[in-house]
């Protein structure tokens, strides 16, 4: 696949060498030069000086035959700009925007482009280990109408069934780990202590699903 990077600070560069390292096609965009330092001396990708809202800059790039976009620079308006040259002037069919701004956010996505907020992220991540909650915060969807949570299965709910822990309309189980193992589980599923479940919440379970979970601890979010 190729991919192409505009914006080399420390996201933008870390992510470009983790994707030379999964043996993509990588070409880093910055206007700074000196910002390429941070890919290192053995960064096997290609680079190219210019700003990411310049149509010429990004079709020396490659952009025609780009299978992704990402907009990382430290500017909002010119991350939106970029992705929006690259959608609609160059058709890459993968875009994921940086937005610092949360409203900005949720306008974007109206237009079509994948936003994510540091912003937002960091702080849910924050109230949750502030307020010892019972689970840990993964990236919102659908404009933050729905959280996707997860936790721990206790002694405590241990041999209930995936529909004891349901709600209709509100909360859903969409995966669990068990022994390094991920599953999407069935209704009738039964949970075994020390499961992580992953569950799809809506804004007024958030208390029932915590409630349910009070005794489990914080975990990661579940990778298959």
């Amino acid at each position: 696949m190729r991919y192409l990077i505009v914006g080399c600070g420390r996201v933008g560069s870390t992510l470009a060498k983790l994707l030379v390292a999964d043996k993509h096609d990588v070409v880093v965009v910055d206007e700074n030069p000196a910002a390429f330092k941070r890919l290192g001396n053995r960064f096997a990708g290609q680079v190219e000086v210019g700003t990411g809202v310049d149509y010429d800059v990004l079709k020396r790039a490659g952009a025609e035959r780009a299978d992704g976009f990402v907009a990382v620079t430290d500017g909002d308006n010119r991350n939106v700009m970029s992705a929006l040259i690259a959608q609609r002037m160059f058709r890459i069919p993968k875009i994921v925007v940086r937005i610092y701004d949360p409203p900005r956010g949720q306008l974007y996505r109206e237009l079509g482009l994948e936003t994510w907020c540091p912003t937002t992220i960091g702080a849910q991540l924050i109230r949750d280990r502030l307020q010892d909650v019972a689970y840990a915060s993964v990236p919102s969807f659908d404009f933050g109408k729905l959280s996707s949570l997860v936790a721990t299965v206790t002694k405590a709910q241990a041999g209930k069934h995936v529909f004891d822990v349901e709600v209709d309309g509100k909360i859903r189980i969409a995966a669990i780990r068990r022994l390094g193992s991920v599953s999407i589980p069935a209704p009738g599923d039964t949970l075994v202590e020390g499961d992580e479940i992953n569950a799809i919440v809506s804004p007024d379970a958030l208390s029932q699903f915590a409630t349910a979970f009070s005794s489990a601890q914080p975990q990661s979010r579940l990778s298959a």
